[in-house]
């Protein structure tokens, strides 16, 4: 945690009321997200017991599972959550626009642009919290290999069609999630705490109500009072007033209502199938139907709280305008969208269980480089993220002082004018330091030279001297507004505004023997020591 992290926490203790972290929204939204509230059986993480799914706030979809132990059941839920979610996601699929892309040309080898399709919008899935996503993902990898009756007939409890489909799109999802900046799929109490500094611990903060207690809390009540009555106020039956924000339910809840409620679900199943004629059958059905009925109540009471919270919470996110570089990344998320919607349609086979050692270290590879980017994005866009990196030394800002012309030695000498900044901050400098600042949206480097006097002036100020090196045009004059005026308010960072590629890996069929070999050949991975007689006491 940085340190103007940690003093807008302690602000947040001493106000009663969460703090800004940020002035502007640094994800973007979506004007008709997928709100996902599922609930699950406490000690069984891949049971579902039901959920709240839905794009419309007043009229959610309730799914429920009355014996999650059922396996049946739990299919049917499945198939009826692909049946609202598969919808939504093809709804952004058919629409698309025309895109360029950098592609390599396999006769020449050079990069070559090409026209390609590309989704206009891409869809967005809304989650209450961390633990929703992970949830996302273990539905997602028991979803994506279930066999169909078409693929397998003789597969036992074969699927539907679009339940393996469904799970590949929530892998694709899960994945996705997992590179920094990415907003298909979203936890809100993550999206929330990056934008807000409350004054509780990170772990709290996963708590929807006891979060939004600190961002929004009720009036003339202080926020550590609204969290502390959002996490352990109960009623008078021993019932939290505020459900978590899932997927496990509290014990009290799943031991004094969940329990029984499931118990006269399953006695009023076996009294109907022992029924013996028609009319014992009716009687015993309406049994039935009311110990559903009962059921399907008491998970609306455990969702609809949270699912009123998301909403709340999105709209609080909402009045914060979107950051400059959100569409950009925006983008990314409609490429990947985009790309997996080409291999589904390519009839490629499902993702992996575990991905080989070349698509895993570009997977790494490819989170630090969106976390560098996201880090450097999230700075340009935020006085107040920046005001973070002036104070751990990362950036400075100040006013130019004076401005020399001078040029680089050579044939053809180049402008390489001297600026001369002053500032209060203490920036991280060494010897021949890059730094770099944002013209016309493309980073300009600049040299560190030196510091100028002994030490602070007056105002505590030191005087920074830079070396301009590009973006001056080709000529030996500079072109207009390339070059920083004395007056000028600057900001300048030591950290890279662009991050550029890694190495090339090799193709998977390259990759050696040490790194698991060639897929698909059996003596790529060598063989075991035999058993020796030492081996056996």
């Amino acid at each position: 945690m940085s340190l103007i992290a940690t003093l807008a926490r302690f602000e947040a203790v001493s106000t009663g009321r969460a703090q800004p972290a940020a002035t502007v929204r640094h994800r973007h939204l979506s004007d008709h997200p997928l709100v996902l509230v599922p609930l699950i059986t406490a000690g069984e993480a891949g049971a579902p017991l039901g959920a709240l799914v839905g794009t419309d706030r007043d009229a959610p979809r309730l799914l429920v599972v009355p014996q999650p132990r059922d396996r049946d059941l739990r299919f049917a839920f499945l198939a009826e959550l692909a049946d609202i979610v598969l919808p939504y996601l093809d709804g952004y699929a058919d629409v698309v626009e025309t895109a360029e892309r950098n592609e390599t040309d396999p006769e020449t080898g050079k990069r070559v642009k090409v026209e390609v399709e590309l989704c206009a919008d891409a869809p967005q899935l809304i989650l209450p919290s961390r633990t929703g996503i992970d949830l996302v993902r273990l539905l997602g990898r028991s979803m994506r290999f279930r066999r169909t009756a078409e693929q397998d007939p003789e597969a036992p409890h074969p699927a539907p069609p679009r339940v393996p489909l469904l799970g590949r799109w929530l892998t694709h999802f899960g994945e996705r999630a997992r590179v920094p900046g990415s907003a298909l799929l979203l936890a809100l109490t993550d999206l929330l705490s990056r934008h807000w500094a409350t004054g509780q611990s990170g772990v709290e903060d996963q708590h929807l109500g006891s979060l939004l207690a600190w961002i929004d809390p009720p009036e003339g009540e202080p926020g550590e009072a609204a969290a502390r009555r959002a996490e352990l106020a109960r009623d008078a039956d021993g019932q939290l007033l505020c459900p978590p924000a899932g997927p496990a339910t509290d014990p009290a809840f799943d031991n004094k209502l969940l329990a029984p409620a499931i118990e006269r679900y399953d006695r009023a199943r076996l009294s109907l199938a022992a029924a013996e004629d028609g009319l014992e059958a009716d009687d015993r059905l309406g049994a039935l139907t009311a110990a559903e009925r009962e059921i399907r109540a008491l998970v609306e009471s455990r969702t609809r709280p949270t699912w009123d919270a998301v909403w709340h919470g999105l709209d609080l996110l909402r009045a914060l305008p979107e950051g400059a570089r959100a569409a950009d990344r925006w983008t990314r998320d409609r490429w990947s969208f985009t790309g997996h919607r080409d291999r589904i349609v390519a009839g490629e086979p499902p993702q992996p269980r575990l991905d080989d050692a070349v698509t895993a270290a570009n997977k790494l590879a490819a989170r630090e480089r969106e976390q560098a980017r996201l880090d450097a994005q999230e700075a340009l866009d935020d006085p107040l993220v920046m005001a973070g990196r002036r104070l751990a030394g990362e950036a400075f800002a100040g006013e130019v002082a004076d401005v020399v012309m001078a040029y680089s030695e050579g044939k053809r000498p180049s402008p390489r004018p001297l600026v001369t900044v002053r500032t209060r901050d203490r920036p991280h400098l060494g010897e021949r330091a890059k730094v770099y600042r944002s013209l016309g949206g493309k980073p300009q480097a600049a040299e560190f030279v030196g510091y100028e006097g002994e030490g602070p002036d007056g105002d505590g100020g030191v005087l920074v001297v830079l070396r301009i090196m590009d973006k001056m045009g080709r000529g030996k004059e500079p072109e207009a507004g390339s070059v920083p005026e004395k007056g000028d308010l600057l900001c300048f960072t030591l950290f890279e505004h662009d991050q550029r590629g890694g190495a090339k890996l090799p193709d998977p069929e390259d990759t050696p023997w040490t790194h698991g070999g060639p897929p698909g050949e059996p003596d790529a991975v060598p063989l075991p020591d035999p058993v020796t007689e030492e081996d056996v006491l």
